[in-house]
């Protein structure tokens, strides 16, 4: 039963009769009531005072009448000013909880429904270090958000393209021919991303003395950094590397490999996939061919230096190299290659998303504009899911200083934290020792990805771990418990009765309306939520419902009801909540234990 689509047709039906209008029942603009106003839907009258000739109180007083009259799930209104609040019988609410109770996956559409396939990239991690905080947001975020499309219908491709090759691969590389005495993953006891990245440190030291001995012995800051032994060699490196030489891609091939055993981990703790893998070492040339061919068209142009352009100002955007006058391209022109690639791979591709961080903003717009020069019509389906930084309470991070928030050592702190505090609270009575296990890499790991997701993600954010492992906070802790403390409720209920019921004639209580009201809402929070690739809007709808159940609880006894009717009316208002929840932290990557 669909409220809004209900009253449409009546509205539009009587707008018509009695003002003499065409309007369509699509075009009728309904809202939800305000928290401080009685009503479950509003209606904006001012689109028909003009017709009605009457002022706008009055206008809504007249289709008030007519809607109650006419309508049989309209039980009362209200009017303020030209607004006027609906508000819906018992038995419609009644019936709309007993089809929720009974539709399976409530709240999502049927996996290929839409017709629609979108390619969304995240993670995008550069070898040479392990993640960091500002990748668990990026992995969260992208995971996220291909959740929520899929609740739409949608064919989700997951990409990441992993960032193999450079300077900074080589920085790496060099550092441990020099250092690392044959140091491995296994001979060190380090996971291989910590042990790479151990290394990329290591060359930013050594580095910074050779430019201070440089600078001591008479050399500008600038001819020092480019003079520097370390960085000449990093630089021959590379093109040994481009080159093909066999013992730089053996030793390339070995560090990467340990870095990819490092970064699986990560992954899985993180609870992250990826249907497909990109690797820049076999798309970096990709977009070389795409410039000759942009040079033909016009759309790109050749300065004296032999470099090639294209000038975006008439665009508000900058003259931007795509080549450069030595012939070697830039990191544009191979998203440009890529890009054509992928629609090639894949051509029945809808759209393609790439989450990466806010600061490549300007970078994406000119990619789109280039594309959509060169004449590919899907340029317009081209989206950057941009997002802000994260920083911890101590500040910024930065990779070559080894300052950076390792993604692993915060995952053991998130699950050690959730342990300390799931112990003092109690938590833990009845459950053997695999079970807490369990328990706390659940609950640690929704407190991380919940904190991170509940933010919209434009916004810059400040991680403070133990706040976000509050079990009486604005905190998946305090959500997972409440789902667990539901499933008891019910595992209780289940020995009296094999089904929970919904009698449509009962009278509702004011927290089971608004409870029962809130879970209607789920559907139209999960398609603005994937719409505006903002799975905060589900984060924040999940965590209000949480508490307008935790209310009804408060207020409403469940098990304890006398009355038979409205205990299994209770009972399947619960058992509603906790599917939408569990579907709701799903989107989210979270999952919802069922005991705690």
């Amino acid at each position: 039963m669909n409220a809004e689509l209900i009253l449409s047709e009546h509205i539009a039906a009587i707008v018509n009769t009695l003002y003499g209008l065409q309007t369509e029942p699509q075009s009728v603009v309904l809202q939800k009531t305000k928290k401080e106003f009685e009503g479950d839907l509003t209606l904006v009258v001012f689109p028909y005072v003009k017709a009605s000739k009457a002022g706008p109180e009055q206008t809504a007083q007249q289709i008030g009448e007519a809607l109650k009259a006419r309508c049989a799930d309209v039980h009362a209104f209200n009017v303020v000013k030209g607004f006027l609040n609906i508000s819906f019988t018992d038995a419609f609410w009644l019936q709309t909880l007993k089809n929720m109770a009974a539709t399976k996956h409530f709240g999502t559409k049927a996996a290929g429904s839409s017709g629609k396939t979108i390619m969304l990239e995240y993670s995008s991690p550069n070898t040479n270090k392990p993640l960091h905080l500002g990748h668990i947001r990026n992995n969260l975020l992208g995971y996220s958000v291909s959740q929520l499309l899929k609740t739409q219908g949608h064919h989700v491709i997951k990409a990441n393209l992993v960032n193999d090759r450079g300077i900074h691969i080589c920085k790496s590389m060099l550092a441990w021919k020099k250092f690392g005495n044959g140091e491995t993953p296994k001979s060190s006891g380090m996971k291989g991303d910590h042990l790479v990245g151990k290394y990329y440190v290591e060359f930013d030291k050594a580095y910074k003395r050779e430019i201070q001995e440089l600078i001591a012995a008479g050399q500008s800051k600038e001819e020092a950094e480019k003079n520097a032994p370390m960085m000449k060699e990093t630089q021959d490196m590379l093109r040994q590397w481009e080159a093909g030489d066999t013992a730089t891609i053996d030793l390339w091939k070995t560090m990467n490999g340990w870095v990819y055993e490092g970064f699986t981990q990560t992954y899985n703790m993180l609870g992250v996939d990826f249907d497909k893998m990109y690797y820049e070492s076999n798309t970096y040339l990709l977009g070389k061919e795409l410039v000759q061919d942009g040079l033909a068209k016009g759309v790109f142009y050749k300065k004296e230096d032999g470099s090639v352009r294209i000038d975006l100002s008439k665009e508000g955007l900058d003259e931007k190299v795509v080549l450069r006058s030595d012939g070697t391209s830039v990191y544009i022109t191979q998203d440009l290659g890529t890009a054509i690639e992928r629609f090639k791979e894949f051509p029945e591709l809808n759209q393609l998303i790439y989450t990466v961080g806010n600061e490549q903003d300007y970078h994406f717009k000119v990619l789109f504009k280039i594309l959509e020069k060169l004449g590919y019509a899907w340029a317009k389906e081209c989206y950057h899911l941009s997002y802000g930084m994260v920083e911890l309470p101590e500040g910024k991070m930065k990779s070559r200083e080894g300052t950076v928030v390792d993604a692993d050592d915060l995952i053991h702190v998130m699950i050690q934290t959730a342990r300390e505090t799931t112990e003092q609270l109690g938590k833990t009575e009845g459950l053997a020792e695999h079970e807490l296990q369990h328990l706390y890499i659940t609950v640690g790991l929704g407190a991380l990805k919940y904190f991170i997701l509940k933010v919209d993600p434009k916004k810059k954010m400040l991680f403070d771990p133990k706040e976000s492992i509050d079990f009486n906070g604005h905190t998946g802790p305090f959500i997972q418990y409440t789902h667990a403390r539901i499933c008891s409720i019910l595992r209780k209920a289940e020995s009296l009765f094999s089904t929970f019921e919904v009698n449509t004639s009962l009278t509702l209580h004011a927290r089971e309306r608004e409870l029962i009201r809130s879970l209607y809402e789920f559907p139209a929070v999960l398609s603005e939520a994937a719409n505006g690739y903002n799975p905060g809007l589900a984060a924040n709808y999940i965590y209000e419902l949480t508490k307008l159940f935790n209310q009804f609880y408060h207020d409403c006894p469940v098990l304890k009801e006398e009355n038979e009717a409205i205990r299994k009316l209770r009972l399947s208002l619960s058992e509603t909540t906790a599917n939408v929840i569990k579907t709701g932290m799903n989107t989210l990557g979270i999952d919802v234990p069922e005991r705690m």
